[in-house]
């Protein structure tokens, strides 16, 4: 569901004019919660059902009517019903003809029926205009006034003067409408309450497939390998020490994952000469859910942090350093300062602190509230500019921190690397072919061919 739309307007309707009537038919929770909000908002409500005797539940402005009596008093009907109990609204076609009929409801499952629950009703009653909303807004954030989780309402329906109608009293709820179109645009506005996540599925799942493989990864060259060859019990080192690897390795193969798909992008284009063909449709969801890549990478990031600075208060450390401290005593002697690995020490937690903070600032500009604020051009220099000079950094980061120990023989256990020369593979590709294509002879091409140039085919005669 597309949430920029430009037919977004937070401005309420004038107040100085009179509310119309709005009918409601349905007295459960959300009918109910509705009506309490309409009429704090200043719209006289009736509801319509079956059983006229009005309920201490319902909200004593309201009136109380059956559907037909009901129906006649407001030019605004909305069914909070569900889809199995539209057959009611039969005999009522001709009052309901020229009506403007509002469908709130949901389904169970995602395209549970061939049709939306809007399309369907338009059927039964051909005479009404009816308009989608108010599904994705749930009952309890009605009643209790928090709305910042489900505060945009789409709308979609065939009339435009009946979308106008039901989006000005949605503005008047203080909630904000986006107009999706006709009402073929239900089906996907009923589908989106029922999507858990969906642009945070596959970024959710290969973090996971990711964590449980560095783990065991981790678990067999540290914990098993040195009880077998060591007879040495590191299993403590399941609680920080292995966590404390597997965070940055995945914070930067996340991190280099959402910058991968765009090099994939102009390596096609630039194949195909044009911008104009489809991406296929893996890279076009995986270039859609690059957001949520880099916002699960900054909270793996952030762990890392949080484990690196809980490391000196650990009973591992301090034991190892006061063993060293009682050796050198022992032995009378003392270590000298290592220049050279003060160095890299030093620029490993540099190179660190700042590829920190630039995974920091790329996670704010990403919030809606502060890139709202920006042009584009702004967005896509911290987006993609510092985006690339943070994953330099952080890959800048783990090559210091590895040094040259992967020339180390004994850095292979059971001859597998140290997880973090695995971590590095996939940035050094992203960064080294972007490097490539910096070179003005693609560079030109493919600035052309995204400002809607095509290469003209060669035919052979």
């Amino acid at each position: 569901m597309n949430r920029n739309s430009y037919n977004i307007m937070a401005l309420a309707p004038n107040t100085s004019k009179k509310r119309e009537t709005v009918c409601i038919f349905g007295t459960g929770d959300f009918g109910r919660a509705l009506g309490h909000k309409l009429i704090q908002s200043g719209y006289p409500v009736v509801f319509g059902s079956r059983n006229t005797q009005k309920s201490n539940l319902i909200p004593k402005d309201a009136e109380m009517l059956s559907h037909a009596e009901a129906a006649q008093k407001a030019a605004i009907i909305i069914t909070a019903i569900q889809r199995q109990h539209y057959n009611f609204l039969t005999p009522l076609a001709e009052i309901l003809r020229g009506k403007v009929l509002v469908d709130v409801s949901n389904n169970l499952k995602i395209n549970q029926y061939p049709e939306s629950n809007a399309e369907y009703l338009a059927e039964l009653v051909p005479g009404a205009k009816v308009v989608k909303a108010f599904n994705t807004v749930s009952a309890w954030a009605l009643q209790s006034g928090t709305l910042d989780a489900s505060r945009q309402v789409f709308v979609c329906g065939d009339d435009m003067e009946a979308k106008q109608m039901v989006m000005d009293i949605v503005r008047a709820l203080g909630l904000t409408p986006l107009d999706q179109g006709s009402l073929l645009a239900a089906q996907e506005i009923e589908n989106y309450p029922l999507q858990l996540f969906p642009m945070w599925k596959f970024p959710i799942i290969l973090s996971l497939g990711l964590t449980a493989f560095f783990f065991f990864y981790c678990l067999i060259r540290d914990v098993i390998y040195s009880y077998v060859y060591e007879k040495k019990d590191y299993s403590f080192f399941i609680a920080i020490s292995i966590p404390n690897r597997i965070c940055p390795i995945l914070a930067l193969i996340l991190l280099a994952l959402v910058y991968l798909p765009g090099v994939l992008a102009a390596i096609l284009q630039l194949y195909r000469g044009t911008k104009y063909r489809r991406f296929p449709d893996w890279l076009d969801k995986w270039m859609l859910c690059r957001k949520q890549l880099g916002l699960v990478a900054l909270a793996f990031a952030s762990l890392h942090v949080l484990y690196t600075l809980v490391m000196p208060i650990r009973s591992f450390v301090s034991w190892r350093t006061s063993s060293s401290t009682i050796s050198q005593a022992l032995k009378n002697t003392t270590q000298p300062l290592n220049t050279t690995y003060a160095w890299l020490s030093d620029s490993y937690l540099a190179l660190g602190i700042l590829g920190f903070f630039l995974f920091v600032l790329l996670g704010i500009t990403s919030l809606p509230s502060v890139s709202n604020n920006v042009n584009w051009r702004e967005f896509r220099f911290v987006q993609s500019k510092l985006g690339y000079l943070t994953l330099i950094l952080c890959t800048a980061h783990t090559l210091v921190y590895g040094g040259n120990r992967f020339l180390s023989p004994s850095s292979y256990k059971w001859y597998l690397p140290n997880a973090y020369m695995l971590s590095l593979i996939i940035p050094c590709i992203v960064l080294v072919v972007k490097f490539v294509l910096v070179f003005p002879c693609l560079d030109k091409p493919l600035t052309r061919i995204r400002q809607g140039w095509e290469r003209k085919p060669q035919y052979s005669e």
